[in-house]
């Protein structure tokens, strides 16, 4: 679990952008996305096909 150490007179929005910052590094956030609800198999491949496709576009 990522944590983010606060030090004393530090701001409380510099240490949740810094914590937002390692959620994403990690990956945590694209996760708890993804299984926020089910996808059927053939969606979620229809999904991973249509971002390969507009990966390969940029």
């Amino acid at each position: 679990m990522p944590s983010v150490r606060v030090r004393q007179g530090e701001p409380i929005d510099k240490a949740l952008r810094a914590l937002k910052k390692r959620l994403d590094k990690e990956g945590i956030m694209k996760a708890l996305r993804a299984h926020r609800f089910h996808l059927k198999p053939s969606l979620k491949k229809r999904a991973k096909s249509k971002a390969a496709a507009k990966y390969r576009r940029k």
